[in-house]
């Protein structure tokens, strides 16, 4: 494919530019075997994040001219051959060095969540579990997830208003929504999902689920069914008016 212009940003939390590279690019490369060579060749103390370099561990996850990508999915015959590539660490989380941003506040969000709780009585007389197929299927969905957090990066409320106090992000509501619509799971989490989760900062632009690399339907299929739960519980006033008189029978 030949020589090709590269423009990767260099330096850490405390200050960094964008260096200009001119490298020599083969046919069938992807960003990451680029950044690759780069740092074989002329960046020998260039850091970035990487792992599986398959698309499934989600360690490479940069902005790409702007839009939030993994580096090891996206082929370089995707831009012209006279076009300069810009690569960015992902924007909303801190800054470590180079290309690679810690991420490690999403482990904390993670702990918050309940945990998956088995209901015992869902038990047959065997004492195994059983499920309808339709369910496993809706909840499939959401395990596709391989936490690459393109989808926390292009969240306004993280990215922008930097709401990481009251907003868990969609990569957890996502889990969440895996939890609550789990069929053997007892827990209750409708009251979390709202006060300390923060489902309601959320204003639906899809946003989330454009740059899901699994396509993973996050605000349709997660999101919003945890917002329609919680407006059941809190806000429906037919809902409410039996909760008062019957509360044992709350979801």
């Amino acid at each position: 494919m030949g020589l090709r212009k590269f423009r990767l940003f260099r330096g850490d939390s405390e200050s960094g530019t964008m260096k200009d590279y001119k490298v020599e690019v083969d046919k069938g490369m992807v960003v990451l075997d680029v950044i690759h060579r780069i740092q074989a060749e002329q960046a020998g103390d260039l850091a970035v994040r990487w792992n599986c370099k398959a698309g499934k561990c989600g360690s490479c996850s940069v902005e790409i001219n702007g839009k939030p990508k993994l580096a090891c999915m996206t082929r370089m015959n995707e831009y012209e051959s006279d076009e300069t590539i810009a690569v960015r660490p992902i924007k909303t989380f801190p800054l470590i060095k180079d290309l690679v941003a810690d991420v490690s506040w999403n482990y904390k969000q993670n702990k918050n969540i309940t945990p998956f709780t088995p209901n015992p009585d869902k038990k047959d007389k065997n004492g195994n579990y059983i499920m309808m197929q339709e369910d496993i299927d809706r909840v499939q969905e959401f395990r596709k997830c391989i936490e690459c957090y393109l989808c926390q990066n292009v969240c306004h409320v993280l990215r922008d208003h930097e709401k990481k106090n009251k907003f868990v992000g969609p990569r957890f509501m996502i889990r969440l929504a895996s939890l609550e619509m789990h069929p053997l799971d007892k827990a209750d989490r409708i009251s979390n999902v709202k006060n300390d989760h923060g489902s309601g900062m959320c204003n639906i632009t899809r946003c989330c689920s454009d740059v899901c690399p699994e396509h993973i339907q996050i605000t349709d299929n997660g999101i919003i069914p945890l917002k329609e739960r919680v407006v059941d519980r809190y806000y429906d006033p037919f809902i409410r008016l039996f909760n008062k008189f019957f509360p044992g029978n709350r979801k």
